[in-house]
């Protein structure tokens, strides 16, 4: 039998909403035939796809990165403003392909205030320089009478953007990116960056570029951001993909580990050096992009995959146990940004005509509409199950969450045995259950279920009643399944 114990007094740490973001990238499908495609009979009146703004609204995202992601390291902001038969076509060095900037930061602005998400921007820190990210800084926030500010209010938008998140260049590390730097290269620069552009807008937080190759020196690279500019880094942004090319399916579920080994090395970092720095700010983690990513590796934008990786139930279990990781993290993970929103590597997927929902779309769904603010530290116990390299990890995968205002309780549970359905008492301290409560599976037939245009819904998501006792309930979990559990206390 296993067994999940939640005290409701042992509280973790306060969730922020912005671990459901997402990432926009130029890139693909993604833009160009995903979100964005002015003509199409699906368009509104700002050429955004009405189908893909009804999905995104069920995902709720609270934060969506732009426009990179490799592209960000050779992109020039100002080719994409203005009107748009005026924006200059450029080639696109990181991907091969040809960018005519018809989307750029207006209408990207506009897309998140249509889905009610803030907007997260990246400047060039790759072949761009520091006057041309403190510029877009102040044409995106300025309010005196400036020529930035102004030429803003001259493309239509008289009230500042206000965008409060920026980060300062994308995976600086990883020697792929159009302008690689080392450790002190980076250092050097992010702290000369970010020093420009808090001066025009001294109320942004800033997100530095610290982990993407992990198999480089990453300890020296934090260590070296966070001596030259202790007080100009808000977020250490962190970037990993996970997948299962050698078909494991054992050893696919033990990414849990891995996503864990991570963050706590990324918090001990941080402890440290605040601890020898005397730095008394918080530091944040943010997970700013990440996901499955491995059948199109090597593939081309402009190639027959197009990136357009296509998800397996398998895939949305391992989507769920980063949740479940984010969760557990709660007091230093303030941000995670799930790459990218539509087509390539995307929870959404479309053509002319129509779109379908992959299968990582729904996990997605189930912990942002069910996910509380408060993350409780829960103890479990039970079957198990072992790989080449680990031993005796727990069958189930589980976090929880406390709505504290409306005082319910979320339990979430990846069933990561492909076979066996999972028997599980849950007893509660520091409180009741108030009766029936909900649960919301996400499954479907095989580990390898994919959905499709012709099978839209061979993974989904299904809900049911769950009966409680005053302090316990009891629940089997299907097997290779994603179930959140609700009850009002």
């Amino acid at each position: 039998m296993n067994h999940i114990k939640i005290d409701l007094d042992r509280q973790s740490g306060c969730i922020h909403p912005h671990i459901f973001g997402g990432f926009v990238e130029h890139l693909g499908r993604c833009v160009y035939g995903g979100i964005y495609e002015p003509g199409s009979p699906l368009a509104d009146k700002q050429g955004f796809r009405r189908d893909v703004l009804e999905a995104l609204q069920r995902l709720n995202l609270s934060i969506v990165r732009y426009p990179g992601g490799n592209f960000v390291s050779g992109y020039r902001w100002m080719d994409g403003i203005g009107p748009v038969e005026d924006r200059p076509t450029r080639p696109d060095l990181a991907w091969g392909a040809i960018e005519t900037n018809h989307f750029g930061t207006n209408e990207f602005i506009q897309f998140c205030r249509t889905i009610n998400a803030e907007p997260y921007l990246v400047v060039n820190c790759g072949d761009g320089d520091m006057r041309e990210a403190r510029d877009w800084v102040e044409y995106c926030n300025g309010t005196q009478n400036t020529a930035l500010a102004n030429l803003r209010r001259q493309h239509g938008f008289d009230a500042p953007h206000n965008v409060k998140y920026w980060g300062i260049g994308n995976e600086v590390d990883g020697d792929w990116q159009i302008g690689y730097k080392t450790a002190q290269e980076y250092a050097r620069a992010y702290k000369e960056f970010a020093k420009v552009m808090r001066w025009v807008d001294p109320s942004i937080s800033l997100l530095a570029s610290a982990v993407s190759s992990w198999r480089t020196d990453f300890v020296e690279r934090i260590q070296l951001l966070l001596d030259h500019a202790p007080d100009l880094i808000d977020y250490l942004a962190i970037h990993w993909y996970v997948g299962n090319p050698e078909g494991d399916f054992e050893k696919y579920m033990a990414v849990s580990e891995l996503i864990e080994e991570r963050i706590s090395a990324i918090e001990g970092l941080i402890r440290v050096m605040k601890l020898q720095r005397n730095i008394q700010r918080p530091i944040a983690i943010a997970v700013d992009e990440w996901n499955v990513w491995y059948r199109t590796h090597g593939a081309t934008p402009t190639g027959p995959d197009n990136l357009e990786e296509k998800y397996n139930l398998e895939d949305a279990l391992v989507v769920a146990m980063h949740f479940n990781a984010f969760i557990r993290h709660a007091r230093s993970v303030k941000m995670a940004n799930i790459a990218q929103l539509v087509n390539v590597i995307a929870p959404i997927f479309t053509n002319p005509d129509g779109l379908f929902l992959q299968t990582i779309f729904y996990p997605i769904e189930i912990y942002r509409q069910s996910c509380g603010n408060i993350a409780l530290d829960v103890f479990w116990t039970g079957d198990t199950f072992s790989t080449a390299e680990h031993a005796g990890l727990r069958v189930l995968d589980v976090s929880a969450t406390l709505d504290d205002r409306a005082r319910k309780l979320t339990v979430f549970v990846v069933n990561r045995s492909q076979t066996d359905e999972m028997e599980t008492t849950i007893t509660l301290d520091g409180g009741q259950f108030a009766g029936t409560g909900q649960a919301w599976v996400v499954n479907g037939p095989d580990i390898k279920a994919e959905n499709s245009f012709d099978a839209p819904d061979r993974v989904s998501a299904t809900r049911s009643a769950v009966t409680a006792g005053l302090t316990s309930a009891t629940y089997t979990f299907e097997p290779h399944s994603v179930t959140a559990l609700s009850f009002d206390l």
